[in-house]
């Protein structure tokens, strides 16, 4: 069965509202563990606009199962994840006018850049997975850097406004994940997941992990947050 690791994103962004600490990314990475999700993910952007220094910090010291720091490829950025020891680094692109991370890193553009910070990562002993759009010569690319995981990006399937579009984007996810999955490559997915959505994926058994946020911290304003990472949990349970 594929695991879930929540992006605990969207809770930082709740708090960034009023500035007042509340509510907290570590409080709610506790809550999602207790639920029994695989893993914590955040995402520490340069401008910092969510998630914290001190909160990075902290979940380091706190997590208990498997903790996941998403950054760009800059040195700031290796610098903290060389000091901070994520169980998994998570590559991906950052622009400051986006609301969220929008698309896959362009290893076509960015290989020499992306490939320098996996080489120094993995000799500091991290793991290091890269985001990707679910297009086969990306994957082949990220097998080629020597990446240990890929990401695909699931947004693209999730948004399309038309049957015929969502279909050929989940039949490109598909190709994705089998291509990594005969590469060797670890196999995660996520953007855009939601209740509704991560159904499609039944019977993909190539993918390793889920990495659900928006929709999970959208829904326990509603349930509760433990009620709805355990409704999530039982869902990917019947893929």
């Amino acid at each position: 069965m594929a695991g879930l690791a929540v992006s605990i994103d969207h809770v930082a962004t709740l708090r960034e509202e009023r500035k007042i600490g509340i509510p907290d990314p570590v409080t709610a990475a506790a809550i999602v563990e207790l639920a029994g999700a695989n893993g914590v993910v955040v995402h520490l952007r340069e401008d910092r606009r969510r998630i914290r220094d001190r909160d990075v910090r902290i979940l380091r010291e706190t997590i208990q199962t498997k903790f996941v720091l998403e950054m760009a490829a800059t040195p700031e950025m290796v610098g903290i994840a060389m000091e901070i020891k994520p169980d998994v680094v998570t590559l991906v692109p950052e622009r400051r006018d986006e609301l969220t991370t929008e698309g896959g890193l362009d290893l076509h553009l960015q290989k020499d850049v992306v490939s320098d910070t996996v080489q120094t990562l993995q000799k500091g002993g991290l793991p290091v997975s890269v985001f990707v759009d679910p297009d086969l010569d990306q994957i082949k690319l990220a097998h080629r850097i020597n990446a240990d995981f890929v990401e695909i990006h699931t947004g693209i399937f999730c948004d399309a406004d038309t049957q015929k579009r969502r279909a050929e984007a989940f039949d490109d996810i598909v190709n994705s994940a089998k291509l990594a999955h005969k590469l060797k490559l670890g196999i995660n997915a996520g953007r855009g997941l939601g209740y509704q959505t991560i159904n499609a994926f039944k019977g993909l058994s190539e993918i390793d992990e889920f990495i659900i946020g928006h929709s999970i911290t959208a829904s326990a304003v509603i349930v509760g947050l433990e009620r709805a990472v355990r409704e999530m949990i039982a869902l990917i349970k019947e893929l």
